[in-house]
């Protein structure tokens, strides 16, 4: 498959390219700064310089020609302000999404949050976070033009994975390695019956093939 990565230099996007360029797909990664070109190459990837607060849907949707799944792992990280949980986490995933359509690229993963929701109430940044996630999920979601899956992980760490965790619609509160979160989402690339299906990810005690083809089997 030849797969395109929103968010290319992100934590989970370059675990992501570094297992899919060893499985032998074709990995293209959107980034904003060319300086971030170089770690894309080491992983596998082919670095693409474009910035989603910015690009119009025909420069996204020329990116995504020919390309056989779309995975949105950006966001506008730890330290930014409610107003760029907008502009990134809701305007860029929307963005992208409708670039998809454009191109005709059916199969669309989404990296989302545990307990994003459109309604969610609060003034903090987490909190604009959230509501800007949920969003997303729910433009996502309304679109017939794509076979998305949306992935909502626990709390991440840098810890090593284990390659067990627990994933379904709802796992309840707990952590997830990004080594793990990576591992799913490139399961998940290669099983389509995942489609339509918005899954919570945590550490547990199944092995990732075999969570991956259970949630397509409604397991």
């Amino acid at each position: 498959m030849r797969i395109v990565i929103a968010g290319g230099h992100g934590q989970i996007a370059l675990r992501l390219e570094r297992l899919l360029a060893a499985r032998g797909h074709g990995v293209a990664g959107i980034i904003r700064d060319p300086a971030q070109a170089a770690e894309l190459r080491d992983a596998g990837a082919e670095p693409v310089v474009l910035d989603l607060e910015s690009a119009s849907v025909e420069a996204v949707a020329a990116v995504l020609a020919g390309a056989d799944a779309a995975v949105f792992a950006a966001g506008a990280g730890g330290g930014s302000g409610a107003a760029r949980k907008k502009t990134v986490d809701l305007g860029a995933a929307v963005l992208f999404a409708d670039a998809a359509e454009r191109a005709g690229v059916r199969r669309h993963l989404v990296v989302s949050s545990m307990g994003a929701d459109p309604d969610h109430a609060g003034d903090e940044v987490f909190d604009a976070y959230q509501r800007a996630k949920g969003a997303a999920d729910v433009s996502v979601r309304s679109r017939p033009g794509l076979d998305w899956t949306i992935l909502r992980p626990g709390a991440l760490t840098n810890d090593a994975g284990t390659g067990l965790v627990a994933l379904a619609e709802s796992t309840g509160r707990g952590a997830v390695p990004r080594d793990d979160v990576a591992a799913v989402l490139a399961a998940l690339l290669e099983t389509p019956g995942t489609a339509g299906l918005t899954l919570e990810l945590i550490g547990g005690t199944v092995p990732v093939a075999d969570a991956v083809n259970a949630a397509a089997n409604g397991g």
